[in-house]
């Protein structure tokens, strides 16, 4: 018997908002809207994983313990245009790391990789 990996769950204040902000940084799109608020995105409606947003009535307290990391072709300008978007540079205490740690409107950080090769 095996699994299939079918979404991660992303705890959000305003799943919708935040769902959105994720499709327009990964080149998503919205697949479903549930009426108890949670919003899934996909690179396709019909291509696995996704990202299910899901509401919570709490605000992210901690470091997250699983996050995203994202390999551009381009990293500083990847991180320009995620900034540009709203997300923050944070520092979880990575040190002097050749990636970027950003936080997405909500606080949930990930990371932004240099490009492969370098």
């Amino acid at each position: 018997m095996s699994s299939v990996w079918e979404s991660l769950t992303v705890d959000a204040r305003d799943p919708a908002r935040l769902a959105r902000w994720w499709a327009e940084a990964l080149g998503y799109q919205v697949v479903t809207e549930e009426p108890d608020g949670a919003v899934e995105i996909r690179r396709s409606a019909d291509r696995l994983p996704g990202l299910t947003f899901v509401p919570v009535g709490d605000d992210k307290e901690t470091k997250n313990r699983l996050h995203i990391d994202l390999r551009p072709d381009d990293q500083e300008a990847e991180v320009e245009r995620l900034v540009d978007m709203g997300a923050r540079h944070v520092d979880i205490g990575q040190g002097d790391v050749e990636w970027t740690v950003l936080a997405d409107p909500e606080g949930n950080e990930f990371c932004v990789l240099r490009q492969r090769g370098d």
